[in-house]
């Protein structure tokens, strides 16, 4: 295992950001290469243990000469965010300076033009310069996982439509509850890849990249940083990698994936119509019909007529809750798959900011 560092001065005298980078080289040039990164947002840490694990066993299976493809792995690809704390509460998902999630306005390039992502860096901000080295060195794989994590949720994935269904074999091999069908249309990194690809070399768009994946795993909620969803994660991310012929190992079975895949225009988000307490009714996991209680928002405590009850909209599968309990007007409570588009209007690209 090579292990590198990308340096990032800060925009500020007497600061700067150490980006770590390992990279494990394959002896098969027609092997798949693979860039897989984590804590983009840099609370979200499931990720950061699942390729601890991992690594783990790459550095075994590296010196019995078992690694085929190119692996290159940044299990805490945000130190900017990681280093930005308010009131003692990390602030890892936006940018302080600009407002921007870090999970957004990723360079929309060609893969053409993927040289000049590291060009004159010196003309951009730190956090720039960040998303651009990242984007870089995606772009320089075949195989993209952004591994992310939601807030009380199950295991379940953003994936181009163009890289489905042969990317049914992830969803299975990390036994995720459900995928979400994207249409590629933000500047969220996934999503960024996977345009460089679509439009390579030529103003033609490429609608399907059978060989190729970019996606982002949401690995459960934020809270589930244990070493034995970790280990089993990983168990299951190296089942893919000897699926896919980066690493040898007959032993790993693959498994079908099972779950429900549907396009972003089925996910119903249950909101809060007014702020107060929340009081929820049904989890994660449960299986609704529409019409059920979903939960209780508590408005005006002790009063006549003071909560609000939130009824399903249609039958789906609870897939994420917020962990807050007192909840803003409009504020996002949970995320619903169903089989039916919703009637909320959606615009392209991400669910949230």
């Amino acid at each position: 295992m090579d292990v590198s560092e990308i340096n990032i001065p800060g925009d500020t005298p007497g600061t700067e950001w150490r980006l770590p980078v390992l990279h494990f080289a394959g002896h098969d040039p027609k092997a798949p290469k693979i860039y897989i990164q984590a804590a983009l947002h840099a609370g979200e840490l499931p990720g950061t243990a699942l390729l601890h694990f991992l690594c783990e066993r790459l550095r075994q299976v590296e010196s019995e000469g078992g690694i085929a493809g190119d692996i290159t792995i940044v299990p805490q690809a945000n130190p900017i965010g990681a280093a930005q704390s308010h009131f003692g509460d990390l602030q890892g998902r936006f940018d302080l300076g600009s407002r921007t999630n870090f999970n957004r306005d990723f360079p929309l390039i060609s893969l053409a033009d993927r040289a000049t992502l590291i060009e004159e860096l010196d003309d951009y901000p730190a956090t720039d310069r960040l998303k651009r080295q990242l984007l870089h060195m995606a772009l320089g794989a075949d195989l993209v996982l952004d591994l992310h994590c939601d807030d009380e949720s199950l295991q379940y994935a953003y994936i181009d439509e163009a890289f489905w269904p042969e990317a049914a074999d992830l969803a299975a091999a990390l036994d995720m509850a459900a995928v979400l069908l994207s249409d590629g249309e933000s500047s969220a990194f996934e999503e960024a890849v996977g345009f460089a690809w679509k439009y390579e070399g030529s103003d033609e768009r490429q609608s399907r990249l059978p060989s190729r994946l970019s996606v982002t795993v949401e690995l459960r909620g934020k809270r589930d940083v244990d070493p034995v969803l970790a280990e089993k994660d990983a168990e299951g991310l190296w089942r893919f990698l000897a699926a896919r012929g980066i690493v040898g190992d007959v032993t790993a079975t693959p498994t079908a994936f099972a779950g429900p895949a549907v396009p972003l225009d089925n996910v119903e988000i249950l909101r809060a119509p007014e702020g107060g307490a929340v009081l929820f009714q049904r989890s994660i996991g449960d299986r609704i019909v529409e019409g059920e209680l979903l939960a209780t928002i508590v408005t005006r405590p002790g009063q006549p007529g003071g909560s609000i009850e939130l009824r399903a909209p249609q039958d789906g599968l609870i897939l994420t809750r917020t962990s807050d309990r007192l909840v803003r007007r409009r504020g996002d409570l949970m995320k619903i798959a169903c089989d039916s588009p919703s009637d909320a209007l959606r615009k392209a690209g991400t669910l949230e900011n």
